[in-house]
């Protein structure tokens, strides 16, 4: 079948799929704190997923990440692994996670064929952990998580979403963190899709802000940029353990070679994270489609791609909020 194109010329070659919108965390900037989930039977099942799967792989896309809200409160998730990794031109397999129950499942997960995770770790102060997340007790187990999934052979790297007034305090600690072990360490600037709508840009600690503050600490370097990547990364020049990553989604958008598609845990197509427009492909599943149908379907889909958030920063219209992350897995 033919690539994944949209209307800028920009081709699909990832894919980011939420298996559940649901979550046993609650953080505030995810998703508000009496989420509504969707209803089971709105909820695609592992074959739909992994036929969806196979169709984008016709289309170009070889890497696929699994998303949730927490992907591995779904029982069964690292069947899907499997599947989904036996898939011809499926190059690689990865899972974004909150890290609670990979203690118990990272070696099933590696053994089924992923081959990264990323841990959502917003604080390395254990009592503001899980302040953010909503639950007390929870911090020294995603940490044990994290030492499991290395130890299960898995790539690990670590996403913090840096709040000023709440967590950009940390800044070298995670930097510690990174060059102690080796794990890649990412900052993630605020983005309107926080559960309560408290964002604002105000609350945004840019990417340069946040190399800046670590150059007070650390000579580094910024390595050459993989196209379509969401982050610019940092080495340090004192060594070759641990690497930094900034995502500038507000400040700095990368929208030009954006090389993403987004399918919700119910079927809806999202081309561009921070556009509302969604397209449903469950009706084209659950009513005997055919694969080229719902390839041309999702051809349609993407075509409407929204050029991105540059677009709305140029244009002064950035919406307080879009929707809660957990909605959509981001």
């Amino acid at each position: 079948m033919a690539r994944l194109v949209d209307g800028y010329g920009r081709v699909a070659r990832k894919a980011r799929i939420s298996v559940t919108d649901r979550c046993n965390f609650r953080c505030s900037f995810c998703m508000p704190k009496e989420p509504v989930w969707l209803p089971q039977e709105e909820i695609l099942s592992f074959e739909e997923i992994t036929r969806v799967v196979r169709i984008l792989a016709s289309m170009g896309v070889s890497r696929v990440r699994l998303t949730g809200g927490e992907p591995l409160v779904r029982k069964g998730v690292d069947e899907l692994v499997k599947s989904i990794s036996s898939i011809p031109r499926v190059e690689g397999v990865s899972m974004t996670t909150n890290g609670f129950y990979l203690s118990i499942f990272a070696a099933r997960l590696a053994s089924a064929g992923l081959r990264s995770v990323t841990v959502s770790l917003h604080s390395l102060k254990p009592e503001r952990f899980e302040e953010v997340v909503g639950f007390k007790g929870v911090f020294n187990r995603v940490m044990s998580g994290i030492k499991a999934a290395l130890n299960a052979g898995l790539n690990v790297k670590i996403n913090a979403v840096i709040i000023r007034g709440c967590n950009d305090d940390e800044l070298v600690d995670f930097a510690e963190l990174s060059r102690r072990t080796g794990i890649t360490v990412r900052f993630i600037e605020f983005m309107p899709f926080d559960g309560e709508r408290l964002w604002n840009y105000d609350k945004v600690v840019t990417a340069k802000e946040i190399i800046e503050s670590l150059l007070e600490s650390y000579e580094l370097y910024q390595k050459p940029r993989e196209a379509g990547s969401t982050a610019k990364y940092f080495g340090f020049r004192d060594t070759e353990v641990g690497e930094i990553g900034v995502i500038s989604s507000m400040s700095d958008p990368f929208c030009s070679d954006c090389d993403r598609i987004r399918i919700k845990a119910d079927g809806k197509v999202v081309p561009c994270l921070f556009s509302r427009d969604e397209y449903d492909l469950k009706p084209l599943l659950r009513n005997g489609a055919s694969d080229q149908q719902i390839a041309d379907f999702i051809k349609h889909a993407f075509k409407q791609k929204f050029s991105g958030v540059e677009t709305l920063l140029m244009r002064n219209k950035m919406p307080s909020h879009v929707r809660p992350m957990h909605t959509v897995g981001g």
